[in-house]
């Protein structure tokens, strides 16, 4: 009896408290009428908060406890729809436009409407004391979409582009690396849009570091490999062009340490925009997919004051996450300085020792309350890194695009900056590379170059302007310089003028009276080109480490230029033309289109075809002459 009680126990306790539940897969994709695939749509098991995200093909898929599950689909700007939906179904979802949106406050409680002409300000869902940080407490603003004109207001920092240098004068070149990429995403949607990018918008480095490149992965003690190639340079054959690489290592996804997460996010009147915040929203849904258990997230948002619009939460709990990011919407003045204070008193609160603390502020840069100029900017993120948070500016927009303001608050604050013109560059930055984008391997990485005067009589560096450094700063551990992240790549290029051959790049100069400069006797038995020195620390050091490399001279003439130099090349002649460079020399579109087109390489995402194309465009722009001759007043 007491035998057959028992099995009756476990019996009621196995139907009551089921273990090893078994799962269903529900899979599926959601569109628009037209049956384009809607990039960040939420799907939901209704009557639950088990929910999942579209990807960038608008596919989903969603484990649930039943064979078939009524779902329901949402998406700015459309209806809700509900669906039964089956195992073994691939199920297809068309939704239809919904009404004018209306716009909404967030607070810590449930959604409150708004008329159409307020606007949203995100109230804090947590208690914070914002007085010491001199942050003004959250408030809801008031904006009027019809004060928005239609006027173009984007600022970008002057160029003065590098010149070429004598190495008996100058024998050193130094510099920090630079894996920024926003300029060329920019100039791309210019260029897309049927108008020449302005000069002061290409920013050549970040044109060629846009790119993948064939560089080996580290196998010795360092965080990256260098590589380097020398050839004869392609829009001038009597000058030789140096390729320096560097391969950051690939740290697997599951093995990057955990993330302390602060997402910054615009709301003011300025967002408003289908290219501004609703492009953002869907960015930062495809990163939250990408987050694991052992990640948390906040987000922190500004418009006329700032707030927290969503806590510390760990990244197994994506559909909170996702539901914080639908709730934000767009309006009045833009409070950037006290968003970014927050934001990082937000990470110093919740900072993982050992792990990737870091603030990603998405904006159009347009400040304007508060602290708004660049050098009171400047000096709060330079003081905030000394925390060990790190910073990455997702850029959003035009017509107001502060291209210059986020350059400046990415290079001060140990970060990266991006532009992001189109969901699927969204996709590239913050989904293909993701660790690269978020994890530093390196930081404060430089460059410094020594030429042999023997071989070499003038250099120039390609790019790289607002990153040029004092030949002290390179043993200087003080001094600021930028980041690598995993799997991330550098490439920089030079411009090199052999010993004894003429150069109309170099004036004539008195003989100096009280000095003269003499080439040392070893320099003409060395059988050495240069010298490259590079000092970088550890994420959390704070003492450099040092790595040296040797160029031989004549090294050209061994082998074939590789893929890898030849569409850099590509790339920096396209630059040339875009700037107009007084250094240009012969080149010209249909040369530079040519040689990218010899080096494709693998492009599995297309992205060098993609060049080619803007490489034709901008050829067409100027009018095709057979030689897609570059229009040499175009500043």
């Amino acid at each position: 009896m007491k035998a057959l009680f028992s099995l009756l126990a476990i019996g009621l306790v196995t139907f009551l408290f089921p273990t090893n539940q078994e799962t269903y897969l529900l899979k599926g994709k959601v569109m628009d009428e037209s049956g384009a695939p809607l990039i960040g749509a939420n799907v939901l098991a209704k009557g639950t908060k088990n929910g999942a995200v579209t990807d960038v093909y608008g596919v989903f898929s969603l484990e649930v406890s039943h064979r078939c599950k009524e779902l329901e689909f949402a998406y700015t700007g459309f209806e809700t729809i509900s669906k039964k939906v089956c195992e073994g179904d691939f199920i297809e979802i068309k939704m239809r436009p919904g009404a004018e949106l209306e716009e909404v406050v967030v607070t810590s409680r449930k959604n409150r409407r708004k008329s159409k002409k307020e606007n949203v300000m995100m109230k804090s869902g947590m208690a914070m004391d914002y007085a010491p940080m001199g942050i003004a407490p959250p408030s809801v603003a008031i904006y009027d979409s019809d004060s928005y004109q239609n006027f173009n207001t984007e600022d970008y920092d002057h160029i003065a582009e590098n010149r070429f240098y004598e190495v008996t004068q100058t024998p050193l070149s130094t510099f920090s690396i630079d894996v920024d990429a926003a300029s060329y995403s920019n100039l791309r949607r210019f260029i897309n849009n049927g108008q020449a990018p302005p000069a002061d918008a290409v920013r050549i480095e970040e044109m060629v570091n846009y790119f993948e490149y064939e560089y080996p992965q580290p196998q010795g003690k360092h965080p990256f490999e260098v590589v380097t190639e020398v050839a004869l340079c392609p829009w001038n054959s009597q000058n030789k062009l140096l390729l320096v690489g560097l391969q950051g290592k690939k740290v697997e996804t599951e093995n990057l340490p955990p993330s302390n997460l602060v997402f910054l996010i615009d709301v003011s009147g300025s967002m408003h925009a289908t290219n501004k915040l609703p492009l953002l929203k869907s960015s930062l849904k495809m990163l939250v997919n990408q987050l694991r258990p052992e990640d948390r997230v906040a987000i922190a948002v500004y418009a006329g004051a700032a707030g927290l619009a969503l806590p510390p939460t760990k990244g197994s709990n994506k559909q909170k996450i996702i539901e914080a990011i639908d709730n934000l919407e767009a309006g009045g003045s833009t409070a950037g300085a006290a968003g970014i204070k927050l934001a990082y008193l937000t990470a110093r609160n919740n900072f993982v020792e050992n792990g990737n603390n870091r603030v990603i502020l998405a904006t159009d840069g347009d400040f304007n309350v508060g602290q708004s100029s660049d050098g009171e900017l400047v000096t709060m993120i330079e003081k905030e890194r000394e925390s060990g948070v790190f910073l990455t500016v997702l850029g959003f927009g035009v017509g107001n695009y502060k291209d210059n303001k986020m350059q400046k608050l990415a290079d001060s604050g140990n970060g990266n900056h991006y532009y992001i013109d189109n969901i699927k560059e969204g996709r590239k930055v913050l989904v293909n590379e993701f660790g690269g984008t978020l994890f530093t391997i390196a930081k404060d990485v430089k460059i410094q170059i020594e030429f042999n005067p023997a071989e070499v009589q003038g250099y120039r560096l390609i790019g790289y302007e607002n990153r040029l450094l004092d030949k002290e700063d390179f043993n200087d551990d003080k001094k600021d310089a930028g980041e690598l992240g995993s799997g991330h790549r550098v490439t920089a290029l030079y411009e090199v003028i052999p010993a004894g051959v003429e150069s109309p790049y170099f004036g004539s100069v008195d003989k100096l009276k009280y000095q003269q400069t003499e080439v040392h006797k070893s320099a003409g038995k060395s059988e050495e080109m240069l010298t490259i020195k590079l000092r970088y620390k550890q994420p959390d050091g704070n003492k450099s480490m040092l790595i040296e490399k040797t160029v031989a001279a004549n090294n050209e003439k061994s082998k074939l230029t590789s893929d890898n130099f030849r569409f850099a090349a590509a790339v920096a002649e396209f630059g040339m033309l875009l700037r107009s460079s007084e250094f240009k020399g012969e080149a010209t579109y249909l040369t530079a289109e040519n040689l990218a087109k010899g080096a494709l390489g693998k492009d599995e995402n297309g992205y060098r075809r993609e060049l080619i194309d803007l490489i034709k465009t901008m050829g067409a722009l100027h009018g095709n002459n057979g030689g897609y001759e570059a229009n040499k007043g175009q500043r």
